[in-house]
C-alpha cells in the first residue's frame, strides 16, 4: 500500500532561460510544497500566466513546451534540450482572446481562443518566426463565462473542444453548451460527444481503454461543501452527466431539477473536493515514478474562489482499478499558505523522462516534480 506520509522539499537549481533557477524562483517558495517520500519538486522556467502545455519535438532535438494563456493572450513557447533543461522562450501567437488550450498534431499548434480554433502549421521550425495563425473554425459560442478551453486530439484522431454553459446554473441550447464537441483537424463534422458538462477544463484518455476522463467545474452559490467537482469518465458518446438538473450523480438542482432526476444521468466516476476547480488532468504514462503511481490520474486543482474557507490550489492524484475510481488523494500541496494562496495549480503533464510538469497561472512558473530516491 502506497505510504502518503509528507516532507518538505527543496527547490533544485538548475541553469535555465537567465540565469539560474535559484534566482528565478528567489519570490517562490518552493520548500513549502509537501510531496510524498521520495519526490521532488524544482522550477523549470518562469512562463507569465501558464495555463494548458502541450509538449512536441524540437527542430534540432530536444523538445518545444507550448503554454497557453488566458489574461496574457498569448502563447508561448519553451525549448528544452535533450536533458529536459529549459531553454529560449518564445511568444508564438499574441493578441488572442483567452488562448488557454494548445494541442498538437502533425506538426501543427492548434489554440482554443474562445470563439475560434487556430492552427500554426510547421511550428517547431518556426519558434523565432511563427506563421501568422489559420481559422480552423470560428463559429463557436462568443460568451467569455466559461468560455476557455482546453483542447487536445483523442486517439480516435478528432479535436476535442468543451463548450461550458454561459452561466452558474441555467439551462442553455443543449446542443451548443455545456458539451464536450469534437471535429475533425481540418473543423469539419463537429458533433457533440457529451452534453450536461458545466465547465470541463481538463481531459484525458486512459492508456490502455483509450477511453475519455475528464474534470467538471461544479455550479456555485449552494454553500461550501456541495456540490463537488467531479472527475468523469465518458467511454462513449451520446452520454449525460446531469448539468443543470443534477449536481455530483446525487443532489437535485434548486431550481432545475424537478424537471429531471439525478437517475436520468451519468453520475461522476469520482467526487472531487466542492469548489476546488479541478482543471488539467493526465494521466501518469511514465516510468520515473514507482509502479503504484503508474496509471494514476493527476488533477490539478485551482482553488476556491467563492467558498468561506479556501480549499484546492493542489497537485491530487485518483487511483483506479479498471473502470472504477478507488482512491483520491492529495499528492502536492502547500500552494495554499492558511487562506493565502501563493501559487495556482492550472495543468499537468507527464514529460518525456517520466517527471510531471506543473503549470502555475498565478505565480508565472512551469514546475517539474521528480521522484528522486527511494522511500526510507
Amino acid at each position: 500500500m502506497l505510504a502518503f506520509v509528507r516532507r518538505r522539499v527543496l527547490a533544485l537549481a538548475v541553469p535555465l532561460l537567465m540565469g539560474s533557477a535559484a534566482a528565478l524562483a528567489a519570490d517562490l517558495p518552493l520548500q513549502k510544497i509537501e510531496l510524498p517520500p521520495g519526490f521532488s519538486i524544482e522550477l523549470l522556467a518562469r512562463v507569465p500566466n501558464a495555463r494548458q502545455m502541450a509538449l512536441g519535438e524540437r527542430s534540432g532535438g530536444g523538445h518545444v513546451l507550448y503554454v497557453g494563456s488566458m489574461g496574457e493572450g498569448k502563447v508561448h513557447a519553451l525549448e528544452l534540450d535533450a536533458q529536459g533543461r529549459a531553454g529560449k522562450l518564445h511568444v508564438v501567437a499574441s493578441g488572442l482572446k483567452m488562448p488557454v488550450g494548445v494541442a498538437l498534431r502533425d506538426g501543427a499548434l492548434y489554440i482554443s481562443a474562445v470563439s475560434r480554433i487556430l492552427r500554426l502549421d510547421d511550428i517547431a521550425r518556426r519558434l523565432a518566426d511563427p506563421p501568422a495563425p489559420k481559422v480552423v473554425r470560428d463559429d463557436l459560442p462568443s460568451e467569455t463565462h466559461h468560455g476557455w478551453k482546453f483542447i487536445g486530439f483523442g486517439p480516435d484522431g478528432w479535436l476535442y473542444v468543451p463548450v461550458g454553459a454561459p452561466c452558474n446554473i441555467c439551462e442553455s441550447d443543449p446542443d451548443r453548451y455545456a458539451t464536450i464537441l469534437r471535429m475533425q483537424p481540418d473543423g469539419s463534422k463537429l458533433e457533440t460527444f457529451a452534453r450536461g458538462v458545466r465547465n470541463s477544463v481538463g481531459f484525458d484518455w486512459h492508456p490502455a481503454t483509450r477511453e475519455l476522463w475528464f474534470s467538471e467545474n461544479g455550479r456555485d452559490m449552494l454553500g461550501d461543501e456541495v456540490p463537488p467537482d467531479e472527475l468523469n469518465h465518458a467511454p462513449r458518446a451520446g452520454m449525460h452527466f446531469g448539468y443543470p438538473y443534477c449536481h455530483g450523480g446525487a443532489l437535485p438542482d434548486p431550481q432545475f431539477g424537478a424537471k429531471r432526476p439525478c437517475s436520468d444521468f451519468t453520475p461522476p466516476a469520482q467526487p472531487l473536493g466542492p469548489h476546488v476547480a479541478a482543471l488539467g488532468l493526465r494521466f501518469y504514462t511514465g516510468t520515473q515514478f514507482p509502479e503504484a503511481w503508474r496509471g494514476q490520474i493527476f488533477i490539478a486543482e485551482h482553488g476556491s474562489w467563492n467558498r468561506s474557507k479556501r480549499i484546492g490550489y493542489r497537485i491530487t492524484s485518483v487511483r483506479l482499478e479498471g473502470n472504477r475510481a478507488v482512491a483520491y488523494t492529495p499528492f502536492a500541496t502547500g500552494w495554499l499558505q492558511g487562506e493565502s494562496p501563493w501559487g495556482r495549480p492550472a495543468d499537468v503533464l507527464v514529460a518525456p523522462d517520466g517527471s510531471l510538469l506543473v503549470s502555475d497561472d498565478h505565480a508565472d512558473a512551469i514546475y517539474r516534480i521528480r521522484h528522486t530516491r527511494p522511500a526510507r
